[in-house]
């Protein structure tokens, strides 16, 4: 065998791989969207996303639209705000959620904020601490591509089932998080975390 076929080989061999990941991962992100939530879950997630300073980042911004459009349908959930603070941002990622939907209108007392966590896992892991125990189901609310491994997160510690809220990506850097989004979503199944 010559050594231009067995590049060409190799070549194809890591083409089609890749174009394999692409497509399982891309059909897992898209099993995440559902089931959608209807509103039978008591508590919901917020996940947390940057805060630019005091400003929530345009990421963050559309999850707590997508909170505020939940909370204002089905005023009987509560919401976990899961997201603690960064090294270059001037608040809490929850603290920066509470803020916006208090101003928006929604009841203070409707509002959990959970303010250690810094990786998705741990904002599961706290936000289920500030829990009843009895609770075994939740929903959901972060971006569209973030969905699948936070409901496959929230499964391996302890969630029964779960349903989503989906919050647009926004489209400026759509490409760069789901692309990274599939690398951890892979992590995820094969590690855990």
């Amino acid at each position: 065998m010559s050594i231009s076929w067995k590049i060409t080989t190799i070549c194809i061999l890591i083409g089609g791989s890749a174009i394999g990941f692409w497509a399982l991962t891309g059909r897992w992100m898209e099993e995440g969207l559902t089931p959608e939530a209807d509103g039978t879950n008591e508590y919901a997630i917020v996940l947390g996303a940057k805060v630019n300073g005091e400003v929530p980042s345009l990421s963050l911004h559309y999850r707590i639209d997508a909170a505020l459009d939940y909370a204002e349908k089905y005023p009987h959930v509560k919401l976990i705000l899961s997201g603690g603070q960064g090294p270059d941002e001037m608040m809490t990622e929850a603290e920066a959620m509470r803020r916006y939907l208090v101003e928006k209108g929604i009841n203070e007392e409707r509002l959990v904020l959970e303010e250690e966590s810094t990786t998705t896992y741990e904002n599961l892991l706290y936000s289920k601490e500030l829990m009843p125990e009895s609770v075994k189901s939740v929903t959901i609310i972060t971006s569209d591509y973030h969905l699948a491994r936070a409901r496959l997160l929230a499964e391996k510690i302890g969630f029964e089932s779960t349903d989503s809220v989906l919050a647009n990506t926004p489209k400026v850097v759509e490409t760069k998080l789901k692309t990274r989004e599939r690398l951890a979503l892979l992590k995820t199944v094969l590690f855990g975390e």
